[in-house]
């Protein structure tokens, strides 16, 4: 998969601030032979891609992580859906940015980080009982938190 990424990143390097993948980048990666995991693979992917849809118009869902799950999931599934998914106009300046390292929208992070607060918080203080679990959560918001702020911000333009 790391091959296939780097593959692509390079063969949509371009100088503009919204990159256009070109046709045909994805390299042949190894595909789940198994239809029942193919098949759950394509559903997580298209679950993922209508949550990321619904993060570009609710501003309590994030984008780029669904749209990069989506990816993730249709890479090892179906070369046709991840094509369709890098190539379109809207959807795919999300994904490519990510990948060729330029960064995270500034409003994608704090939303992001905003909501993992606000659930992990409020599983933590209102559902789970134990101590220890509590502080687990805590923890994995922090190394989360930490993650995305060290990710390059990507300046957009209006």
């Amino acid at each position: 998969m790391h091959n296939r990424i780097l593959r692509t990143i390079e063969l949509l390097s371009r100088a503009d601030r919204r990159p256009t993948p070109t046709k045909g980048h994805v390299l042949k990666e190894t595909l789940h032979t198994s239809p029942l995991i193919k098949g759950l693979l394509i559903a997580l992917g298209w679950v993922s891609v209508v949550l990321g849809v619904l993060g570009i118009f609710l501003p309590v869902l994030p984008t780029t992580p669904f749209l990069l799950l989506a990816a993730a999931c249709f890479m090892r599934s179906s070369p046709k859906f991840y094509n369709w998914l890098v190539e379109h106009p809207k959807l795919g300046g999300y994904i490519l940015h990510y990948l060729k390292g330029e960064g995270i929208p500034r409003r994608a992070k704090w939303v992001t980080i905003g909501m993992i607060w606000l659930s992990i918080g409020f599983s933590a203080w209102f559902v789970v009982p134990i101590l220890w679990v509590k502080g687990l959560l805590l923890a994995i918001a922090c190394a989360v938190s930490v993650y995305i702020l060290r990710q390059p911000t990507l300046e957009v333009d209006g």
